[in-house]
């Protein structure tokens, strides 16, 4: 009778490196995890409701307000002599400070009847119409409340640079969060079958929306 050999163990240092990389490598995914988690909570959540607050603008219609100012400025500004420009700087400036306005500007328009300045922010617009020949101007004000607000800081719509640069490292954090939950899940023996199931169902399920809702 022939006595089959048993295969040879791998040497005890090969295992003995594989124990240490999974270890390292769950000790890791669980700290990022955890951490990531926990620093990026607070942006993650405002993102999480303004979602819907975003799918669901109506709720908000009711805060919109309009206000209009009237003033006029200095003449040489509208009308300068020949051969300088319109000195955009002061005119802005001038509006600011009268009227409160501290959106960033947006487009400034010179034309030969009248010029036109215009601020734009978060929930927030302000359109300014000045005659030339005159000096006169008015400006509409429109403050369309915090529910507005939230939405454009979820979109980064006039938001300025810094508040797209969060949006961008909360966007990085979700998908490192996101990452760790799956390298951790495989470490999981009893619960590793059921949350990559799980995963794959929400995943199919959102692609079924797509298909069947999406026009």
């Amino acid at each position: 009778m022939m006595v089959r050999e048993a295969p040879a163990a791998p040497p005890p240092h090969v295992n003995d490196w594989k124990h240490v990389w999974k270890r390292r490598l769950v000790i890791w995914s669980r700290w990022l995890h955890i951490y990531l988690s926990m620093v990026s909570f607070g942006i993650l959540f405002f993102f999480a409701v303004t979602g819907l607050t975003v799918n669901h603008i109506e709720w908000f219609t009711h805060q919109q307000k309009t206000y209009n100012y009237k003033g006029s400025v200095q003449r040489p500004w509208v009308k300068p002599p020949e051969g300088k420009e319109v000195p955009k700087l002061e005119i802005v400036e001038y509006l600011r400070k009268t009227h409160g306005i501290k959106a960033a500007l947006s487009d400034f328009r010179v034309d030969d009847a009248q010029l036109s300045v215009s601020f734009k922010g978060p929930g927030y617009t302000a359109d300014t119409f000045i005659d030339r020949d005159a000096g006169t101007y008015e400006v509409t004000e429109t403050r369309m409340g915090w529910g507005a607000v939230i939405n454009d800081l979820h979109k980064g719509r006039d938001a300025g640079a810094g508040w797209k640069l969060l949006i961008d490292i909360s966007a990085v954090l979700m998908t490192l969060v996101s990452l760790t939950g799956i390298v951790l899940i495989f470490f999981l023996a009893k619960k590793r079958f059921s949350g990559l199931m799980a995963a794959a169902v929400g995943a199919v399920l959102c692609y079924i929306v797509y298909v069947v809702f999406v026009p």
